[in-house]
């Protein structure tokens, strides 16, 4: 596998993990208050928990599919990159 879409692969994987504990603290916040906002977070989580999953089979499964174009593998590891500057934010501001 190229080099770039291995590292879309390990962000991607990054990403999950940390989706992971703000489904736990959103889950347990919407327990608690119940309000639709904090039940729009958790589906939100869950929503990108689902598809950095598919991504990463997606990356191992059909790698030649993203092989074809540097200019294709350049922009699937910059998404994942904005991706995981988005959820780091939101876990900072959620989990500090």
């Amino acid at each position: 596998m190229d080099p770039m879409i291995t590292a879309a692969a390990v962000v991607a994987g990054l990403n999950s993990a940390l989706l992971l504990p703000l489904v736990g603290v959103w889950i347990r916040n919407y327990r608690t208050f119940g309000t639709g906002l904090v039940g729009g977070l958790v589906l939100f989580a869950v929503a990108m928990l689902v598809e950095n999953a598919m991504a990463i089979y997606f990356f191992f499964s059909m790698a030649s599919f993203y092989s074809g174009d540097p200019g294709v593998q350049k922009v699937v590891l910059v998404l994942r990159g904005l991706q995981f500057v988005a959820i780091a934010s939101l876990s900072y501001t959620t989990l500090r």
